[in-house]
């Protein structure tokens, strides 16, 4: 070969390099020095191979950490016996397989949620089902929600079910209220205190208002007439009377009751409620029984009314008005006579 140029390099020309870099390069395996495709189809052969085994093992393993669980063995000792060191193994060998009832700590809902579900079974809705327990519709949804959606109830299942709901309300609900009467009746018995005469005069003067016979500008009568069915009441009147100073011998009594009630039964209970003598009893009233009236006051707590009238009366009923007048007039309407 000729020498070349002074001052150039020996080694391959520019063009030559230029078309070694352009050329494509031959592929080579890892394990061999075949061709780029007959490589590529012999390493997938081999993972595939490798795939195959490592499912067949996986398999063998989940299936002794399966039976090492059913057979009571904790994580830790399935860990140590099976040589797993991975918990992400440990996990996806036993994925599906429930623990243990001796691993599960107690909790203190776990009752609750017996009863929910229990209820939820039954056919309750969620707000039913809290209310029952008094816990969350949260909660319910978190310890039924695996449950089948109970069928839609039908227009007589509703209805009973309301009823039913309504009886259990007002059975805890009235003697709660009955409770409050009681309450709010003795702290006012406690405010009036014992009554002083004046303090009956005024009251019986309009009990008697409110419940007695009065003369009308029409017609005039100063005639006491008072008649009630409470014999409370009937017997504050005969002490305002007391008080008034009206004899109980001036006092004649009759008795207005319906004739299909007990009419002794009722002439023996207010001859004992009022303590007067028979002699001032007048013959009892019966009042027509009409079979269309729909009333209440039956039974064995009916004795009908009583009525009381007080022989020569008229000064009597003239301090009433006057009594009544004042009292009324206290209220900020004067009138010369309630008459």
């Amino acid at each position: 070969m000729g020498e070349s140029p002074a001052g150039s390099r020996s080694g391959p020309s520019q063009d030559t390099a230029r078309r070694r870099r352009s050329a494509p390069r031959r592929t080579s395996c890892a394990c061999c020095s075949a061709s780029a495709p007959a490589a590529a189809s012999f390493c997938q052969f081999l993972e595939l191979l490798f795939e195959y085994d490592y499912s067949n093992r996986f398999a063998e393993l989940r299936e002794q950490a399966i039976a090492l669980r059913r057979t009571g063995k904790s994580r830790r000792e399935i860990k140590e016996q099976l040589a797993i060191g991975s918990n992400a193994t440990l996990n996806e060998a036993l994925r599906g397989e429930p623990p243990q009832p001796w691993t599960l700590r107690p909790n203190a809902k776990d009752a609750l949620r017996e009863a929910a579900r229990e209820l939820r079974q039954r056919g309750l809705d969620y707000k039913r089902i809290a209310a029952e327990l008094g816990v969350s519709k949260s909660s319910v949804s978190l310890w039924v929600r695996d449950l089948p959606r109970p069928a839609r109830l039908s227009y007589e299942e509703c209805r009973k079910r309301h009823a039913e709901a309504v009886r259990r309300y007002w059975e805890a609900e009235r003697p709660a209220r009955a409770a409050d009467r009681d309450a709010i009746r003795l702290a006012a018995i406690a405010q009036a205190g014992l009554l002083s005469e004046r303090e009956i005069l005024i009251a019986g003067a309009i009990a008697y208002w409110c419940e007695g016979s009065k003369s009308k500008p029409h017609r005039r009568c100063d005639r006491i007439a008072f008649i009630n069915s409470d014999p409370a009441l009937i017997g504050f009147f005969l002490r305002f009377l007391d008080v008034a100073g009206i004899e109980r011998n001036r006092l004649v009594f009759r008795i207005y009751i319906h004739q299909s009630a007990d009419v002794e039964a009722a002439e023996t209970f207010w001859l004992a409620a009022v303590t007067a003598d028979p002699s001032q009893f007048r013959k009892t009233t019966l009042k027509k029984h009409n079979p269309a009236t729909v009333r209440r006051n039956t039974g064995e707590a009916y004795h009908g009314c009583l009525r009381i009238d007080v022989r020569r009366s008229s000064d009597l009923y003239g301090k009433i008005e006057g009594w009544a007048a004042a009292a009324m007039a206290s209220g900020g309407h004067r009138r010369e006579s309630p008459g």
